[in-house]
């Protein structure tokens, strides 16, 4: 049964990727749309979480510090794929919006392990109970569509061809029936899940803020991809406090 809904992720994960490789004419839209759906994913679902779960063994201070460090070490990262890569935007690597593949790949290999999480999640809720579970389901559902819009945009806003950006879709697809697959075997310990839930409110707050949400109006009006943001963040507060009540 948890095994099916790994592949009911896997699935939703695919239509998202799907939707944004389909609509990339309109693709300044979704990224306003996915900047907003990861920026209400860090309010209104990773920071509680990690609230809630490092809450138990830390000080909300340390759990905050953690976020902040999460923030800033993906900030080094991005920044460090920028300016070894800086030197190439005239030789065999395209780069596109001053995003090169490097930087694609970085965002792209975060959103993976963070659907493995979101795995992980699944697996170690059933473990609780089945209602909690089911609960925690109908969230990485939400999120995986989102996830997987986002994986296929960082790859072709960072100058990655379709191909690659399935390539990377099929890798977060699969993430999340590989990590409920591994809580079948092993207990991830709460208090490291709760570390883990708030370094990525970090490496998601920048991707949201500072990576996808600058890159939607970059070259377009901000009037439509202002919206799309704001309703990305709609979306998701109400999905997931539909799932909450």
């Amino acid at each position: 049964m948890i095994l099916l809904i790994g592949i009911l992720a896997t699935f939703f994960t695919f239509l998202g990727g799907i939707f944004a490789v389909y609509l990339k004419d309109k693709l300044h839209l979704v990224i306003g749309f996915s900047g907003g759906a990861v920026i209400g994913v860090v309010f209104f679902d990773l920071l509680p979480e990690s609230l809630n779960l490092g809450g138990k063994y830390f000080s909300v201070f340390t759990v905050t510090t953690i976020i902040a460090a999460g923030f800033l070490l993906y900030m080094i990262f991005d920044r460090l794929a920028m300016v070894s890569h800086q030197g190439e935007e005239h030789g065999h690597k395209h780069t596109h919006g001053g995003h090169s593949h490097a930087r694609g790949r970085l965002g792209a290999g975060a959103l993976s392990f963070h659907s493995f999480l979101d795995g992980l999640a699944i697996g170690l809720a059933f473990q609780v109970s089945a209602s909690v579970g089911a609960i925690i389901t109908i969230a990485v559902l939400v999120h995986d569509f989102s996830d997987g819009i986002n994986t296929v945009n960082l790859i072709l806003k960072g100058g990655g061809s379709k191909i690659e950006a399935l390539r990377w879709l099929s890798l977060d697809a699969v993430t999340p029936l590989l990590g409920i697959a591994f809580t079948l075997f092993f207990a991830l310990p709460e208090k490291t899940l709760g570390i883990l839930l708030a370094l990525f409110c970090g490496f998601f707050l920048y991707i949201g803020a500072s990576e996808l949400v600058p890159e939607s109006y970059h070259t377009h009006p901000a009037r439509f991809t202002t919206f799309m943001t704001i309703l990305g963040v709609l979306v998701m507060y109400t999905a997931i406090r539909l799932i909450g009540a």
